[in-house]
């Protein structure tokens, strides 16, 4: 279905929000069909459907079908499988996926990572060294977010890099995540949450961008890339350079979303991290 208009057709709304397009509930639709034949003791939980388990599973897959709907239905290459795998407990953050599987749809490309055993499959990891703002290639998101709220915060980070480096929006935060593995992109960097907290009167204008639902980053979308990039050697954290290890992970509601920032090494991380201070403050300061 990438790339066929027949999978635009929009259907209900899911857990997280979202417009769930044709080809979202057909790949839904396959995913429960298959772990019920290959894995029947096993829970899910998914961007449209939320937590499914039989009773006493013991463990969860937290799975997007396609991180990347609409580059899917375009047919663009930034489309990916997430999966990652935790024990299924009232509870469960972040720390405690013990695996993180993301595939490119299009390419098969395969990036599968195990706490603390490293990258047990990936194409070559090869992390940026560059530390200069001026001079990276990075991305950001923008579905679902209000457009003259995210660019105010991100401006100084996009100016920066306007002319020396490069700025991206891809439609797939693990397409995005793990550029950065590839050496492809230097930092994918997502203030969303962050702009709320800090902003408070920004959230009216995030519902109503997003229909009534607040569209940031959740655990569904992150948890797989996040675990492949600390497993390779990359640095992540929330927009305030917090480690999200403590973080809920079964949730898809804004008091789940989270903000993440990943840079390729610490100084360019860093580096991010002051830039979206400053840029808040000029939201803060603005009549946005």
């Amino acid at each position: 279905m990438l790339g066929a208009h027949a999978g635009r057709a929009h259907g209900e709304t899911g857990v997280g929000g979202d417009v769930t397009f044709a080809i979202d509930a057909e790949a839904e639709e396959f995913m429960e069909q298959f772990l019920a034949r290959e894995a029947p003791e096993t829970g899910f939980y998914s961007e449209d459907r939320g937590l499914v388990a039989p009773d006493g599973a013991e463990q969860v897959l937290v799975v997007d079908p396609i991180d990347g709907t609409r580059p899917a239905l375009a047919g663009l290459e930034s489309c990916c499988v997430s999966v990652a795998a935790a024990p299924l407990r009232e509870g469960v953050t972040m720390a405690e996926v013990s695996h993180g599987c993301v595939v490119e749809i299009r390419s098969g490309a395969v990036f599968l990572a195990e706490r603390g055993a490293g990258l047990l499959e990936s194409p070559p990891v090869v992390l940026s060294a560059n530390e200069d703002l001026e001079r990276a290639f990075f991305a950001y998101g923008f579905r679902g977010r209000p457009a003259l709220i995210q660019a105010t915060v991100l401006a100084g980070l996009i100016d920066a890099a306007s002319v020396g480096g490069g700025t991206f929006e891809l439609g797939s935060a693990c397409f995005d995540m793990t550029r950065v593995l590839t050496g492809q992109l230097d930092a994918y960097i997502e203030p969303g949450p962050r702009i709320i907290a800090d902003v408070p009167q920004a959230l009216e204008e995030f519902r109503r961008v997003g229909r009534g639902a607040v569209l940031n980053n959740s655990p569904y979308d992150l948890a797989a890339a996040v675990l492949c990039l600390e497993e390779g050697g990359a640095v992540v954290s929330d927009a305030y350079g917090r480690p999200l290890g403590d973080r809920p992970l079964l949730g898809a509601g804004p008091e789940f979303q989270m903000s993440v920032v990943a840079g390729a090494n610490p100084a360019l991380h860093a580096k991010a991290i002051a830039a979206l201070d400053e840029g808040i403050a000029a939201l803060s300061r603005s009549t946005v």
